[in-house]
C-alpha cells in the first residue's frame, strides 16, 4: 500500500527533514520524492509506502498534518486507493 503525501508552503530550512522524520518514526518507507521552490514557496510531492506502518493511517495522517499546523504549511497524505480513484477517466 502507498500514501501521496503533498506539502505546500512558505519555503524554510527542514521542511523535507521533519516531513521525513514522521515517515521514520512511524515505519513508512519513502519511495520517491520531488520538490521545488518558486520564489519563496515550497511545494513537494512524497510517494511512501505504508504497508509497514506501525500507527494506523488515520493517525500517521493527523501527524502530517499537525506538523503542517505547527509549520503554518498544508500537509496532505492521501491513500493511493482515493488518489487513484480521484484521478480515474
Amino acid at each position: 500500500m502507498r500514501a501521496v503525501i503533498t506539502v505546500i508552503g512558505k519555503d524554510m530550512v527542514g521542511i523535507l527533514a521533519k516531513v521525513s522524520g514522521i515517515c521514520s518514526d512511524c515505519n513508512v518507507n519513502v519511495i520517491e520524492v520531488t520538490q521545488s521552490v518558486l520564489q519563496d514557496m515550497f511545494a513537494m510531492i512524497m510517494l511512501s509506502d505504508i504497508s509497514d506502518c506501525s500507527v494506523p493511517f488515520a493517525e500517521f495522517s493527523d501527524k502530517m498534518k499537525a506538523l503542517g499546523d505547527e509549520l503554518g504549511l498544508s500537509i496532505h497524505v492521501m491513500h493511493e486507493d482515493i488518489f487513484n480513484s480521484m484521478h480515474r477517466i
